[in-house]
């Protein structure tokens, strides 16, 4: 059953989140372990994030230096053929345009298809560390759209060569991107409808929301959403605070506002424990205002918020 579908089928609001694959190096005992921390909740399906390589600088003995290409978190097929074989849940890797080629795209959709993982979430990606404003990659899709085309023609059974495929294997489907609070390389929201109506009009079946932390900007969207014409599930994203860091840190990242009641709150915390109440309790209410609206499901961010999740998790399922 697709993403979608799942969603569709839920009688009530849909539980699922977002996952990293572990640092290179590391195995995936802190993978596994978020999600047996947060499976009682029934997740529709777990999103796999994917990251692209780093150029970094290295230093030698003697003093002498060399840029190489660095991916800190490789391996985001092998960790979601690993959660779709032991816990038999969904699994949505990302596949970005940012940092690949469209040579490389091509062979992870093979890789995935072979393990029977047809359920992907399309983005154009971050740009890299060293630049200054996001380039796309040479021999790369330039835009989620191109990125989109991409699967479109190999859901056709035409290779990236042009060349016909033998037989058509399981069609992929796909949940796109959408930003309440404009994605920040927009000259304004209404453009960034303009192209999210593009993204559903060429197959998207759902779009998922950049975290954001006052409902009434998501309201507002799916609103403007509605009314151009966008009628696939809008799945909001939620991230519980942790450190009150966060209110001078995630607006910088992911150019999202924080409330002032909430950054209020934040300040007046003395230690990071007493921040996490404030981001669960922030939380909650914001999951459990959006469960009342009849949103089909929400998406959490979990890095580092295993147990907040969990506790709203409670708090709202």
């Amino acid at each position: 059953m697709s993403v979608v579908e799942s969603i569709k089928k839920a009688t009530s609001t849909a539980f699922s989140f977002e996952i990293l694959p572990p640092l290179k190096g590391n195995g995936l005992d802190s993978v596994m372990n978020t999600i047996d921390i947060l499976r009682e909740f029934d997740p529709k399906y777990i999103n796999i994030t994917t990251h692209r390589s780093e150029r970094v600088q290295e230093w030698n003995a003697d003093g002498s230096s060399k840029v190489v290409s660095l991916r800190r978190r490789p391996g985001t097929v092998a960790v979601a053929a690993a959660i779709h074989h032991k816990y038999n849940i969904p699994v949505v890797p990302h596949i970005l345009c940012g940092g690949f080629t469209r040579e490389e795209t091509e062979y992870v959709l093979i890789d995935l298809q072979f393990l029977g993982i047809t359920d992907l979430l399309l983005l154009r990606g971050d740009k890299a560390v060293e630049e200054k404003y996001y380039l796309p990659t040479s021999g790369g899709n330039a835009h989620a759209v191109d990125l989109q085309q991409q699967i479109n023609e190999f859901n056709s059974g035409v290779f990236e060569d042009g060349s016909k495929m033998s037989h058509l294997l399981t069609p992929f489907r796909y949940g796109m991107a959408c930003y309440p609070e404009k994605h920040e390389d927009a000259p304004s929201l209404e453009s960034d409808l303009f192209w999210a109506k593009k993204k559903v009009d060429a197959g998207a079946e759902y779009l998922v929301t950049q975290m954001f932390f006052d409902n009434q900007k998501y309201f507002s969207f799916v609103e403007k959403c509605r009314a151009i014409g966008i009628d696939v599930p809008i799945i909001p994203g939620l991230k519980p605070l942790r450190k009150a860091s966060q209110i001078d840190v995630l607006p910088k990242l992911f150019h999202v506002e924080i409330p002032e009641d909430l950054a209020s709150e934040m300040k007046k915390c003395t230690s990071d424990e007493q921040s996490e109440e404030v981001g669960v309790e922030w939380c909650t209410q914001q999951a459990k205002e959006l469960k009342s609206y009849g949103v089909p499901s929400i998406h959490f961010y979990a890095l580092n918020a295993t147990q907040s999740v969990r506790r709203v998790a409670q708090n709202v399922y």
